[in-house]
């Protein structure tokens, strides 16, 4: 990879430099869901969180290590400010040069009986939609983009995903009628299966040739991502975690601040001529129809899910709060394998993986305050 396409990486995914901050009480009226109403989310004013990620490793066997991510993202939808630790371990700040991914690694000797670390990190978020009346100048390079149409581990693009990319968007001219294609298909065809652990693995190959089209956040945006990628279409996955309540009243598409296990979520985005990188959701369309009511809805013409369907192709809700954009990530120092993603914490310990996907037994909880003005 070049210089100048690393530092095009980091410019569009780069955190601030660390500081210590102070801890804030938990605001309870944020946990409350208003009634639901027409969901609609505009771009508006910016809302300030602390994230706050605590780990204790339980039952130490040997030298043990975290990751945690920090929040690497900047944009016109999130900033990403400081970060701040307290540990018991040797902790610094890394980084993946390919991604701009950031993380906190900490380290801990064999003799350390209970091993812990608490970070908080500080980030901005606001609504997002694209104007569709409106045509942006291109502000990326040729050869920026095409990093983004790139097959990886989980997401290729040939074989199956490009036959089923071609007939999904068979007809389709422009790079809007392409992702509107391939946005339906998704929603479509895949489903929420609630028995997938965490959010999925995203592994898109097995899920198109065995036919089982059910999974979760990273399985169905991986999907949109890699059939737009099969056509040409500039996509990724960005990793994340919902911090508060949807403002429309939407339960499935809400966090509980207080306790945010299990609040990991992963969008998408795609590159469009004439309109830049834009917000795409089908994953939380599927959600919605699955669980939001105690009935599967099985159409998008239901009045709950049309204009959660409508708004999220181009648009999202900042009540989430984004991590990174990266695959196949190998963790400094690790003895496991490579990440398929990385949105929850990781830890080893005796040189063996612990199951991010449990958070009670990995001994981690995750909580969010916002920072009122």
């Amino acid at each position: 990879m070049t210089t100048d396409r690393r530092a095009f990486l980091r410019r569009t995914a780069a955190a601030s430099a660390s500081v210590v901050l102070p801890a804030l009480p938990f605001s309870s009226a944020l946990a409350q869901p208003a009634t639901r109403t027409t969901f609609n989310p505009l771009p508006g004013d910016w809302r300030t969180f602390d994230v706050t990620t605590r780990v204790d490793i339980a039952q130490p066997e040997g030298a043990t290590q975290v990751w945690l991510p920090l929040p690497a993202v900047e944009s016109d939808w999130q900033r990403s400010y400081s970060s701040g630790f307290q540990s018991n371990g040797q902790a610094r700040l890394s980084d993946d040069s390919l991604y701009g991914v950031k993380m906190l690694h900490v380290r801990f000797d064999a003799g350390v009986a209970r091993p812990f670390v608490e970070l908080t990190s500080r980030v901005a978020t606001r609504n997002r939609a694209a104007d569709w009346t409106q045509k942006t100048a291109a502000t990326e390079d040729a050869a920026s983009l095409r990093f983004w149409t790139q097959p990886t581990r989980l997401l290729p693009t040939d074989g199956i995903v490009r036959e089923t990319a071609l007939k999904a968007t068979k007809g389709a001219r422009t790079d809007v009628q392409k992702a509107q294609a391939i946005y339906d298909w998704v929603v479509a065809n895949t489903h929420r299966e609630p028995s997938v652990r965490g959010c999925g693995e995203g592994d898109i190959k097995t899920m198109l040739e065995t036919g089982n089209l059910g999974g979760k956040c990273a399985d169905l945006n991986a999907i949109f991502v890699g059939l737009c990628r099969a056509v040409g279409l500039p996509a990724r996955d960005v990793y994340g975690i919902r911090l508060a309540p949807s403002a429309f009243g939407y339960k499935e598409l809400s966090g509980n601040p207080a306790s945010l296990k299990g609040a990991q979520h992963c969008r998408a985005e795609v590159h469009l001529a004439g309109f830049g990188w834009v917000a795409m959701d089908p994953a939380d369309v599927a959600k919605v129809m699955r669980l939001e009511t105690p009935e599967w809805i099985k159409t998008t013409q239901h009045p709950v899910v049309a204009p959660v369907n409508q708004r999220l192709f181009g648009g999202w809700e900042g009540n989430w709060m984004a991590w990174n954009m990266a695959h196949d990530l190998k963790l400094p120092g690790a003895k496991g394998p490579e990440l398929g993603f990385f949105m929850y914490p990781t830890a080893e310990t005796g040189g063996e993986r612990l199951d991010s996907y449990a958070p009670d037994s990995f001994k981690y909880q995750i909580t969010a305050t916002e920072i009122k003005a």
